[in-house]
Formats: C-alpha cells, sequence, structure tokens
C-alpha cells in the first residue's frame, strides 16, 4: 500500500505521523511511505532522515493526498486538507469529530474512509492510541498552570509547590482517568495539594492505592464540585466520554464564586471542553480571561513537545496502521479494535456517539459497509 505522511500545519503542531523509525517498519513490511518535504523538522528528523529509512520525499501536502492510499496524521484534518481527502482512501489520525460539525462534514462529504485515534480500543476496554497523549497533556497541564498562575501571567501569583512555611498551590482535577492521573502524579510531584473528583467508587479506590494518602479523593457530587472548585488555584478539567462532546461541569455562573486570577486548563477542549467558557486556543495565545479566571485551551497540548509525543503515539499506532495497511479496510472488519475506530465510512457516520452529539444520522458498519 503506499501511505502518506502530509506535514502537520495547525498552528504550532510539531509532531508528525510516522517517525523514521515507524516508516522503517511499514517499508520493511512491503509498503511505499510518501513523506512531505519537512513534515519530520518538528522532532528533528531531516528528510534525509527519512530517506534512509526507506521512504519517498514529494515537494507538497497535494502530492501526498493524490498518490497515497492511506494518510497517517496527528491532528485532525484543516479544511485544505479534508478537500482533498476522496474515497477508497483510509485517513488514520485524531479527529475528535463531536464538538467539530464542519470537519465531520468535510469528511463525510469526501467519502473516506475515517478511523480515529481517540475512539481506538483495545482488549482491555482501553483507548489505546489516546492514551499515550493523554498522559502527555495530563503532565503538561500542571506546567501549563504553573506558567498561568504567575502573576505576570494575570494569575494569583502562587508557586505550585510553595516553599517552607507558605501553603502551596490547591489544585482540582476533574476527572480520574489517564490525564488525571497524570496531573496529579506532577502536581504532588511539585508539593501542590492536589484533590481528584471522580464518580467511579472503584477508580477513586485504585487512586487512593496509587498515590497512598498524597493525594485527596472525593466523589463528583455537585456539592463536592462546587467545593472544590471554589476553593481551588487550579482547576484541571479532564472528564472524557469516548468521542461523544464532553460535559460541561463548570458553569459561567459559577466563576463569579472562584477567587481572582484561578488558573483553568481544559484538557477536554479537543472534545468541545468540560468548562462552559472554554473555547479552544492555541500555543501561541494560549489563555484568556473570563471573570477574572484564567482558562488554558489549547487544542494540541502535546505538539509542544513533539519529539517525546511522536514516539509515544508511534508505539501505539504502529500494529493498528500495519494492519490496515497490511490488509486495507478489511482489517476494519476482522479487528473489533479498529472498528471501533471508524468514525465515517463513504459518507455515513459510522460511530453512535459522535452522531448523537452533531444530531445526524448514524450508520452501523454492518449497514454502511452493505
Amino acid at each position: 500500500m503506499k501511505v502518506g505522511v502530509p506535514k502537520e500545519i495547525k498552528t504550532h503542531e510539531y509532531r508528525v505521523g510516522l517517525t523514521p523509525g515507524a516508516v522503517r517498519e511499514y517499508v520493511a513490511a512491503g509498503h511505499n511511505v510518501l513523506v512531505e518535504t519537512n513534515a519530520g523538522a518538528g522532532i528533528g528528523a531531516s528528510d534525509d532522515t527519512y530517506r534512509k529509512a526507506g521512504a519517498t520525499i514529494v515537494g507538497s501536502a497535494r502530492e501526498v493526498f493524490a498518490s497515497s492510499e492511506m494518510i497517517v496524521k496527528v491532528k485532525e484534518p484543516q479544511p485544505s486538507e479534508w478537500t482533498q481527502l476522496r474515497e477508497e482512501q483510509i485517513l488514520f489520525t485524531y479527529l475528535h469529530l463531536a464538538p467539530d460539525p464542519e470537519q465531520a462534514r468535510g469528511l463525510l462529504k469526501s467519502g473516506c474512509t475515517a478511523i480515529a485515534y481517540e475512539t481506538v480500543t483495545d482488549a482491555h476496554s482501553g483507548l489505546p492510541l489516546l492514551a499515550p497523549m493523554s498522559e502527555v497533556a495530563g503532565r503538561l497541564a500542571v506546567e501549563a498552570a504553573g506558567s498561568a498562575l504567575k502573576r505576570y501571567s494575570g494569575g494569583r501569583g502562587l508557586l505550585i509547590g510553595g516553599v517552607p512555611g507558605v501553603q502551596p498551590a490547591r489544585i482540582v482535577v476533574i476527572g480520574g482517568g489517564v490525564v488525571g492521573t497524570h496531573a496529579a502524579r506532577m502536581a504532588a510531584g511539585l508539593g501542590a495539594e492536589v484533590t481528584i473528583l471522580d464518580r467511579s467508587i472503584p477508580r477513586l479506590r485504585e487512586l487512593d492505592e496509587l498515590f497512598e494518602s498524597r493525594v485527596r479523593t472525593r466523589f463528583s457530587t455537585i456539592d463536592a464540585l462546587e467545593e472544590e472548585v471554589f476553593a481551588a488555584d487550579v482547576v484541571i478539567g479532564a472528564v472524557l466520554v469516548p468521542g461523544a462532546s464532553a460535559p460541561k461541569l463548570v458553569s459561567r455562573s459559577m466563576l463569579g464564586s472562584m477567587r481572582k486570577g484561578t488558573v483553568i486548563v481544559d484538557v477536554a477542549i479537543d472534545q468541545g471542553g468540560c468548562f462552559e467558557t472554554s473555547r479552544p486556543t492555541t500555543h501561541a495565545d494560549p489563555t484568556y480571561e473570563v471573570d477574572g479566571v484564567i482558562h488554558y485551551c489549547v487544542a494540541n497540548m502535546p505538539g509542544a513537545v513533539p519529539l517525546t509525543s511522536s514516539q509515544a503515539l508511534n508505539n501505539a499506532t504502529l500494529p493498528f496502521g500495519l494492519a490496515l495497511a497490511n490488509e486495507g479496510f478489511a482489517a476494519v472488519l476482522e479487528n473489533p479494535h479498529l472498528r471501533a475506530g471508524l468514525n465515517a465510512y463513504r459518507g455515513r457516520l459510522t460511530y453512535k456517539a459522535v452522531a448523537e452529539s452533531l444530531g445526524l444520522p448514524f450508520s452501523p458498519i454492518e449497514q454502511a459497509a452493505a
């Protein structure tokens, strides 16, 4: 199969769909890999490095899209990209369609087979292609909060870990999944006072054992959420409903009871965000203020550390990508985990949560492929 890797074009997105090491694996399996020139510049991988790995370097994204049977990316296709997709072509990348009707319409119009990293599953009901970026984002969330807390950034002027004799920052993490766990790990390691809110008692027990009482856990009720958010210096939104829009857990009216200079980091922004006042931002302009509360809502946080992120992502995506390259669409029909990743096929939405979020018809894969 001809596998194409265009250069990412989202603002300050430096990751790459296939690293040179991954290209070697595809080539060794008998596939042709086309890489747009300078696609790997953000991770320090030159065109020569890709050539040595066996890739063919082409001069433009248009050549990649026109010549490839499968496109492997990192971020969702931008308008100039989805207009180049076509039927019979496989797109393998993060999509986050639920809060993005424009992209959904573009993919449906193209007729391509769109497989979303974020909904591919594993044998343990996990999300193996979302997990590595969730780990990165969770850790970066605390770094971002630390920067935004500084007075010159509009924050309260707090050092996350404090110093001897001075109280550290109080950090509340909403959601005890992968993002929340790694955010809590970073925050606790810096000396912050950390609370995790979640609605799963078994998960709260796991977190309590994992952190050995260094982190407080609370069952997330309306009362508990308000108590913690109103007393927090930092609130990290780490709630995930696979494929669907994130629930809005913190309303605009709640901001008035938060302390001025409190920082919100919405890691769920790719799925629409879990704060009512969230809107996507970029690494170039990451924060804004609403009612005295600083919002950090960068939609591609792991793009800030592309070398780490690209390697972690490729480690996870490689076996699934090779299966698609080896077998084409048949791999989706044969592999239930890849089937869970199928979001669009020949102009139909095949992921129920996405269809419901967008208010569009849902077509089970058996119906869409009939």
